[in-house]
């Protein structure tokens, strides 16, 4: 069963663009696939200048051909200075800081007992201290922004492993606790601001990162059963909801994690 060839995912219409982000300025990290793609690409169609973001062997400078808003910027988000780097851009293509959509993440699949301290390191190296790295380089940005236009916005990318956990996910599992954390604690340092900081729960959803894990029919229908809606979620749900966070019609949410994942956490 398990040999058996992998659906194509769900496609979905495309929505009308609203151009709820015209004029925006914003940067996303891990752009070159999955949810940094989608949403690199939806947040131009609604209006955005984007700073996308990715290691220079992702392909970013070549990712996005067809979108004239979208800036690549080949950076490895642990880089020391990356995320001074990639602000820097911001307001040089840009004039300034809307949005700071901490998106690039990494996962290893092991028992604690035989997770290596390399790969926690590694985990907690992108999914955590980047995010931290890239909100903290942004913040002044963001807030000279937010004193401009009435609002800026940081959107951290966690999981809903953030909030539960399971066999072989120890690092990722701490990692976007992590993240969660930090959301928080944002939010709360930077809500005079008008800065407004969430965070999203993505649950299954189909991307480079977990293609592989997914190619088991037996794992794929595991998590489809889970779901209300039979299906995985796909990067462009992700970015969606992302678009939520981002948009002016947020102006007092803050501290909130969305959670995308299709009602699998519905479940006991």
């Amino acid at each position: 069963m398990d040999d058996l060839q992998m659906p194509e995912p769900q496609q979905h219409q495309s929505l009308p663009s609203l151009s709820r982000l015209e004029g925006k300025i914003a940067i996303i990290t891990g752009a070159a696939s999955g949810i940094g793609h989608a949403a690199a690409r939806l947040f131009a169609r609604e209006g955005a200048v984007v700073i996308a973001v990715d290691r220079e062997s992702s392909g970013i400078t070549s990712a996005h051909p067809d979108f004239d808003r979208i800036f690549p910027l080949a950076q490895d988000v642990n880089d020391d200075g990356a995320a001074e780097a990639t602000v820097e851009m911001a307001m040089r293509c840009g004039g300034g800081l809307d949005i700071l959509f901490n998106n690039a993440g990494v996962s290893t699949v092991a028992l604690a007992e035989d997770t290596l301290d390399e790969h926690w390191d590694h985990e907690f190296s992108v999914n955590s201290r980047s995010v931290f790295r890239f909100c903290r380089a942004a913040i002044p940005a963001l807030r000279e922004r937010a004193g401009k236009q009435g609002r800026a916005r940081i959107i951290n990318n966690a999981s809903i492993m953030a909030e539960r956990s399971d066999k072989g996910l120890c690092a990722y599992s701490a990692s976007k606790h992590a993240v969660v954390g930090l959301s928080k604690t944002l939010a709360l340092e930077l809500g005079q601001y008008n800065i407004t900081v969430n965070y999203l729960l993505p649950g299954s959803i189909r991307t480079e990162m977990t293609a592989k894990a997914f190619e088991s029919v037996s794992l794929r229908r595991k998590w489809e059963e889970k779901s209300p809606l039979r299906r995985l979620g796909t990067p462009d749900d992700v970015a969606r909801a992302a678009l939520i966070l981002a948009s002016d019609e947020t102006d007092f949410i803050t501290g909130h994690g969305l959670v995308v994942d299709g009602g699998a956490t519905l479940r006991a």
